[in-house]
């Protein structure tokens, strides 16, 4: 019924295949032509150099093998002294805010003067006040100034004012003073101590010469001369701290005046100036080299304007005066003033030789600290 039977082959051609050949695309790509560059380099030469000190026999090395034992005594005791001081130096910097957001510019300066601070105390200027003078305390961070009047009025009683500003204070203001101290006279002259920062001398136009302690916020007055027999009877001029081993603790400040006269004056527990020694200048006992005019009374007086020490010989001081010219003086001179005042202690005529005139007044001199003879 059933058998085996051989069928010929059916195929289907698929129509998938002949789809997608129909769509089939061929593309090509190729970058440009790449650069290429081949260099090479090499030292000319080589040269080695070499050098080496003679050995000192008298020399000290430093043996590794000692160790412990290598010891200086001089070192030690050196250390040993300066120890203290130098931790509380440490300690002090380690504290302080001074170089806060300081940059070092190691680049060549500016040659140029620029303005940094224009300072002024608003209401000296409102009364029109002069600038009479400037003092950098020992710390060089704290600028005092002096306002009053030059050559102004009878005894100038008009009040005046010292201000001092600190630089390096946080929240700095120029138009504002960190101190302001009113004087009931003008403030001719101001000094600051050479090694207390807080303490200022000053000369006033009606002769006296005080004394303030700028930390102290209460009362920074703290010494002054009074109007006596001993006071200057003239305006003065120029104060200068004395600064001496042998005085201790008490402080001396020396004062100038035109009415000729050269005070120095120390300081009591009390507060009062006392005068300690003086000198007088007085026309008929000026050197006879000079040619100014000696006709009239022989205790008139010659205006002393400015006045500096020998940085050599502390025995030896040069003023100035109005008349133009400069005076050397000795403070050893024991030659009596020729002046008719009830000083509590004898004046001496210092002056030995006179310079050279000028036109016109001296107003400052200094004595040079690196030439003995200079003076300008």
């Amino acid at each position: 019924m059933f058998s085996d039977a051989v069928l010929e082959g059916v195929s289907v051609e698929s129509v998938w295949r002949k789809s997608q050949e129909g769509h089939r695309e061929s593309r090509s790509c190729q970058t440009n032509p790449l650069k290429t560059k081949d260099a090479c380099n090499q030292t000319c030469g080589i040269r080695e150099m070499g050098t080496q000190t003679e050995k000192n026999v008298n020399q000290r090395t430093l043996d590794v093998d000692l160790g412990p034992l290598l010891d200086y005594p001089d070192l030690g005791q050196f250390l040993k002294r300066v120890e203290g001081v130098v931790i509380k130096e440490l300690e002090k910097n380690l504290k302080s805010h001074a170089f806060d957001g300081f940059d070092v510019n190691w680049e060549e300066q500016n040659e140029l003067v620029t303005c940094l601070h224009s300072l002024q105390y608003p209401e000296a200027l409102e009364l029109q006040l002069q600038v009479t003078s400037v003092s950098w305390n020992s710390t060089g961070s704290v600028v005092a100034c002096s306002y009053g009047r030059l050559g102004d009025g009878d005894w100038s009683t008009e009040k005046s004012y010292v201000c001092t500003w600190n630089l390096d204070r946080r929240g700095f203001l120029p138009n504002h003073p960190d101190t302001v101290i009113d004087v009931q006279s003008s403030v001719m002259c101001l000094a600051f101590h050479p090694l207390q920062p807080s303490l200022i001398a000053g000369g006033l136009y009606n002769g006296e010469v005080l004394l303030w302690d700028t930390s102290r916020t209460d009362d920074p007055l703290i010494g002054r001369t009074g109007l006596t027999a001993d006071t200057h009877t003239d305006a003065v001029y120029q104060v200068v701290w004395m600064h001496k081993k042998t005085q201790g603790h008490r402080h001396q400040v020396l004062s100038v005046s035109t009415d000729g006269k050269i005070l120095v004056w120390q300081l009591d527990k009390e507060g009062h100036l006392v005068l300690l020694d003086g000198f007088a200048l007085v026309t008929q006992q000026i050197p006879s080299n000079t040619k100014i005019n000696k006709q009239g009374r022989e205790d008139t007086a010659v205006g002393v304007t400015c006045f500096s020490f020998s940085h050599f010989d502390p025995s030896q001081f040069v003023v100035g005066v109005e008349g133009g010219y400069l005076l050397k003086c000795s403070a050893s001179s024991q030659t009596l003033a020729a002046v008719s005042t009830d000083s509590s202690i004898s004046l001496k005529a210092p002056a030995q030789f006179t310079f050279s005139p000028h036109r016109g007044p001296v107003y400052s001199v200094d004595c040079s600290p690196f030439h003995r003879y200079a003076s300008f």
